[in-house]
């Protein structure tokens, strides 16, 4: 049996090397950064001054099924990263998790427009997010880790900033930001209602993914990648409606087809989707059966404090629901490092001189 084929341990699981497609920056705080910066600027809204309580809160609060309490969960993160050096602290302290969590790469996404309560415009925001990124891919550096995060900004889809937000993608996108996403509510506000900033990305040769297929279904899918031209889904889970599994055999239905056959990415991310219902329990999660029909799957976090998670952690709970060894966990993250949004050459030289060679020795052991 090749080495690769077996089930790793958690041991194994943590050193090896991830790559993490879909994270958002005010999803991922650490709670006592909260509190500190709460402390300092004056916000008294935080439900607990305990770290430990606070992150038991935010989970408990986005486990409940209540869209009120999940909303109210970002208003804090949010309302803590109003400042120049509050985004710097924040982004220094999301890459250095990372990378202590064993990821190579990872495109971290943001809407800039939400860090402009206080004094400063969009494009401050982005650039105390890259010097924010950048301090803390040197502090993972000094602790013996690699890790380059590159930055995908996010319009909100039901405000009116998207084609602002898209022309600072292009504007920054040879200083960290690497593509362009559309965020919030999918019922009301499909992809289509922002048609033509998908157009002006298109003609100035940018990339970008977009938020489509997670609480809603087929036909905001449909929109982002036949009218919109999404080079990636974020989520993108439920193309899973489009499969027939009443017969002998799974039947893929016209669009299911075209997204695997095009090979067009699914961000997925378990343990999120486990809170907004898209799944029951990680066993019953399509990411399994949308991996053995081979569609390009890729595992991400989505919110790291809100579901309590890491990328260890979806690969640990991917292991124990779906039986994946290394050879399973190699493919999803091959598939993300092929479908990030950097030069191929780059890409390339990440798969062959990082990610086989840990795998194929972590396996070994």
């Amino acid at each position: 049996m090749s080495s690769l084929m077996k089930l790793p341990t958690e041991e194994q699981i943590k050193r090896l090397p991830k790559v993490l497609l879909h994270d958002h920056l005010d999803g991922g705080l650490r709670t006592q950064t909260i509190i500190d910066i709460a402390q300092e600027i004056g916000y008294s809204a935080l439900p607990t001054q305990d770290a430990d309580a606070l992150a038991q809160w935010f989970r408990e609060s986005c486990d409940s099924g209540s869209l009120v309490r999940y909303l109210e969960t970002f208003s804090h993160t949010i309302a803590v990263m109003q400042r120049r050096e509050d985004i710097v602290r924040v982004a220094h302290e999301c890459a250095l998790d990372l990378a202590r969590d064993g990821v190579v790469y990872a495109e971290v996404r943001g809407a800039p427009e939400l860090f402009t309560q206080g004094s400063l415009n969009m494009s401050q925001v982005i650039e105390a997010t890259l010097e924010g990124f950048r301090s803390g891919e040197l502090a993972a550096r000094e602790e013996g880790f690699n890790i380059r995060v590159e930055s995908l900004l996010c319009g909100m889809r039901q405000n009116k900033l998207s084609q602002e937000v898209a022309e600072l993608a292009v504007k920054f996108r040879d200083k960290g930001v690497i593509g362009f996403d559309i965020a919030g509510p999918e019922d009301g506000f499909p992809p289509s209602d922002q048609l033509k900033t998908f157009e002006y990305l298109r003609q100035e040769d940018a990339h970008f993914t977009i938020h489509a297929g997670e609480a809603y279904g087929l036909p905001s899918i449909w929109e982002a990648i036949q009218l919109c031209g999404a080079e990636r889904l974020g989520h993108g889970v439920r193309i899973i409606d489009d499969i027939d599994f009443s017969g002998s055999e799974p039947l893929l239905g016209k669009l299911a087809s075209y997204v695997r056959d095009r090979r067009i990415p699914l961000e997925l991310c378990p343990t999120s989707n486990l809170q907004t219902g898209a799944a029951k329990s990680y066993k019953e999660h399509p990411l399994g059966v949308l991996a053995s029909l081979r569609f390009r799957v890729t595992l991400n976090t989505d919110n790291r404090l809100m579901s309590q998670t890491s990328m260890s952690h979806e690969m640990s709970e991917s292991v124990k629901a779906f039986n994946w060894g290394f050879t399973e966990l190699q493919r999803v993250t091959i598939n993300a490092m092929k479908s990030a949004f950097i030069s191929y050459p780059e890409r390339l030289a990440i798969i062959e001189e990082t990610i086989k060679p840990a795998f194929a020795r972590i396996a070994a052991e």
